[in-house]
This record gives C-alpha cells, structure tokens and sequence, in this order.
C-alpha cells in the first residue's frame, strides 16, 4: 500500500486521535462493549459528534460508514482510498483497515496500529480471510509484558504480525528485524512502524528462513500456535495455525533459537503445546531443548481440555451458530484422537544462550496471579540461577537479602507458637514458601550486609541447634529463594510499590 504516512500521522495527531482522548469520548461503558464486539455504547457516548476526532472513531473503530464530507474534515480521503485504507460507498467512505492509537504506560511504546478490522462486529456475519492480520490481542500484550527490557543491539520478531512487538523492541533495542509468512502482515507491520516513527527491518519468509545465519541479543515471538487439523489453504488462518503437525511449529520455534542467539542471548515465546497421556508435558518440551545448549524455563499458565480448546478456535474462527460448526468439531475431535492430545498447555518459555557446561532446564505450573510487567522477573532470572548454583563456601561468604518480601504467620488464636509459617514475594511471580522456625529466622536475618556464613552461625546459637544440622537444612532452602527471586545479591531485585497493568490499548 502507498500512503503518505507522513501526512496521515500529522492528521491523526492533529485530530487528537490517542489512546487518552478516545477512551474519554467513548467511556469506560464504549471500551468494555468493543472488548465484546459491540458498538452501541461507544455509538451513544459519542451522541451524534461527527468533529474529527469523532470521526476517526467511527471510521477505524465503530466500522460505521462516514460521510466523505466529513471524513476530509480528519484525513485526505482520495490518499487513503487510493492507499486501501478507505472505499468509497456512494457519498460515504468505510474503512477497509483497523488504525488506533496505542499507548503502553508501563515502557512508553506508543503510536498507531494497522490491522484488519475486528471480525463479526455487532454480530456480523462475515468469513475471516485467511492472511487476516490480527490487532494488538490479550496476547500480544501479555508477550509484550514478558520481554526482559534490558538495552540491548539487536532483537527479532519473529512472526511481526501488525507490528506491536516492535513498537516494543524499539524502545531498548539498537537494531529490530521482524519476520512473517503473512506478506499483508508485513504491509500492515510497516505502516504501523512508519506511523508510529520506528525503524523496523520487515522481511518476508517462514520461521528463521529471513535471518538465515545471523544471529540477535532477543528474539520474541507469539507465534501461530492453534493446534487445527490440516484443511485447505484458503481455511487456514494464518495469524493463529501453522502447517506443521500439532505443536510442531512451536517446536520448530523452539529449536531453531539456539542457532540465532548471540552468546548471553534470550529468547522469549508466549505458545501452547500438546499434553499427551503417553508421556508427561514436561518430558516432551525437554526433548525439544535438551542438546540446545540452552538454559530453559517453562512456565504452564493455564492448562485446557480438548473440547474447552476445540470450542475456543472454532469460536475466533466465527464458526459458533453456523452449518459448519458440528463438522469442524468432529474433524478437529478426530485429529487430536489420531495425534493422542488430551489436552493443551499454554504457557511462557524463556531460552537463554548463558554458556553453561550443564544447561538449566525448569518446567512448572504457574497458574497464579502475577505482577506486571513481569519481565523484570524474567531479566532477573539469569543471576538468579548463578547465585542458587554458587560453590557451598561463596553461598556462605555471600551476603543476600530478602527482596520484597513479607513474612505471615498462621496459628490458633492464643497459641504460643504459629503453625505455618510463610514468606511471601510482593512482585514479580508473587512466589510463597513455607518455612520452619529456624529457617524463617535465617532468611529474615539475611539483609545484604550479614553473610550466610555469619547468620546461620547466630541462628545456631540462639536457638541452640547444632550448626552443621542447621546448615543442612536451611542451605537448599536458601538455594532455592536465590533461584525463585525471594533472596537476592547485589543490587537486583528492588521493590515493586504497586502493580503496573496495560491499560493503554484499545480493545
């Protein structure tokens, strides 16, 4: 599409089209309602208004036919339809592409976004075409919330989409490539970029096939992770299937970030993946690692039947209420049958080139609340891991401290003595162990000043335990707050006073 970008931009910003004045014009009633595909709120809040900023509104997010007199009052209509952006309809224009505002409050990306329009809006009936380019999702902005945000050359992005991971990426990275099969995803990913004022290096291509023999600092991907059985090209969608087997592109995802990292290298995925009764989730993602080099930490957020998953895509593919539904789900019931998936995780991965001789792999189940932005957590975890691993007389010369942590106590009123007693994370993971009385008394006296050594030596003492028992004990204890972030060295780890949220983004 050939727009002048500069100029539509200009007339956006002069219409006051952002995040803040939109929300304010349509409500809090008008977001939650097009949260749900429905314009009426958003229409009553604007009670009529056909100012610029109103317009654009109408246009890119109610999907409402404007007249063209009107619509000049806010953008060049002939630039735009020639560009695809808009049509003419008789006297009015309609969009053709979903632009809005985003603004991310937590690190400060900003701009526009270019998509496709939302599908089935007002309950419309219409068939999602398949190079349909998804907006800025739950999912992405989950992703975007993941990615550690240390300043680093290089990052890719792998399977851009409408570009809002690189709005991201270009806040802290030298250098961002991103890549799509999709080549209308790349046309929608570089107006984003050009409206939103950020160099991206777009390419066309499967997987790694663009970045054949280079290597990134970062590379983060929400890739199309639904597990569909095999159907023509022109019902699958692209956005979210793949053509590989199962979670085969995940694994290919996977796999192939070990030869495009740089040494010290992260990369981040938010996908799902096959839970299969012949052999534990966590076997089957360790056998898509194991040889890589790489350190690995899973995290399961949510786990998902069958049929709640099976239901959950025919749904997005606007399948609900059609002639197609039953059979769609009977092929989809007969390709899990055949492939033995009883059920799908969805979860995290982190991948990190650390360079060890042994490989840090961790897979777990997380289905807790947490604190955004939660790549803190992520970028911490590297040191994190060194320090849980330190020789046993560094552990005991070392001088950690708790981080962000609260100790509570559980007990029968009027007990001398609390039955449980637990420490509790305030950010990141949010993370509680259980501990005992001597164990609660040296994690609480580690304050960054005191060495392991020296406070495991008083405990001993006012206690009046034996010190070698003791230290056999609390020892893997410590070990582990060091590796879940409740304990840190340093200077890492500070206090998160509230919990950050995305809010920013128009649904």
């Amino acid at each position: 599409m050939q727009l002048d970008t500069t100029s539509l931009r200009e007339r956006l910003t002069a219409a006051g089209y952002t995040v803040d004045s939109v929300l304010d014009r349509i409500g809090e009633a008008g977001q939650e309602a097009l949260g749900r595909n429905t314009t009426v709120a958003a229409d009553v809040a604007l009670a009529g208004a056909m100012d610029p900023l109103a317009v654009l509104v109408r246009l890119f997010l109610l999907q409402q036919a404007v007249p063209a007199a009107r619509a000049e009052a806010a953008l060049d209509v002939e630039d735009l339809v020639a560009g695809g952006v808009l049509r003419r309809d008789g006297d009015d224009v309609v969009a053709l592409l979903d632009l809005r505002p985003y603004d991310s409050p937590d690190d400060g990306a900003s701009g526009f976004l270019a998509s496709d329009l939302t599908p089935g809006m007002d309950a419309a009936t219409s068939a999602t075409r398949s190079d349909y380019v998804l907006g800025a999702s739950p999912a992405s902005l989950t992703l975007a919330q993941l990615v550690v945000r240390d300043e680093v050359g290089s990052a890719l992005d792998l399977g851009t989409g409408c570009g809002v991971q690189a709005l991201h990426l270009a806040r802290h990275c030298e250098r961002v490539v991103g890549t799509d099969l999709n080549e209308r995803a790349l046309e929608c990913a570089r107006l984003t970029a050009e409206l939103s004022g950020v160099e991206v290096d777009l390419r066309h291509g499967s997987l790694y096939e663009p970045v054949a023999g280079e290597r990134f600092d970062l590379i983060v991907s929400n890739p199309p992770y639904v597990m569909s059985p095999p159907s023509g090209g022109d019902a699958r969608l692209t956005y979210r299937e793949g053509t590989h087997t199962a979670d085969g592109l995940v694994e290919a995802v996977v796999r192939g970030s070990a030869d495009h990292l740089n040494p010290g290298g992260t990369a981040q995925f938010l996908v799902n993946w096959a839970v299969t009764a012949d052999q534990p989730w966590q076997e089957r993602l360790r056998g898509w690692v194991e040889g890589t080099g790489l350190d690995c930490w899973v995290i399961e957020r949510e786990r998902l039947d069958r049929y709640s998953y099976i239901e959950l895509w025919l749904t997005d593919a606007g399948l609900a209420g059609s002639e197609e539904w039953l059979p769609a789900y009977r092929r989809w019931l007969d390709y899990f049958d055949e492939l033995g998936i009883e059920e799908v995780g969805m979860g995290w991965i982190m991948l990190t080139a650390a360079g060890r001789a042994e490989p840090q792999l961790r897979f777990e189940s997380w289905p807790h609340a947490v604190v955004q932005p939660v790549g803190i957590a992520f970028a911490q975890a590297r040191d994190a891991i060194d320090a849980s691993l330190l020789p046993l007389d560094e552990l005991l010369a070392a001088a950690p401290r708790l981080a962000d942590v609260k100790q509570e106590t559980i007990g029968e009123p009027g007990a001398a003595d609390p039955q449980h007693i637990v420490l509790r994370q305030r950010s990141g993971l949010l993370r509680a162990i259980e501990v005992d009385t001597a164990e609660a008394a040296a994690l609480g006296a580690l304050d960054g000043d005191l060495t392991v050594g020296q406070v495991l030596a008083a405990v001993a003492q006012v206690l009046d335990l034996d010190p070698a028992e003791l230290a056999a004990g609390v020892i893997p204890v410590i070990r582990d707050a060091l590796r879940d972030q409740l304990l840190v060295l340093g200077g890492s780890g500070e206090a998160v006073e509230e919990e950050p949220h995305v809010v920013g983004a128009l649904n």
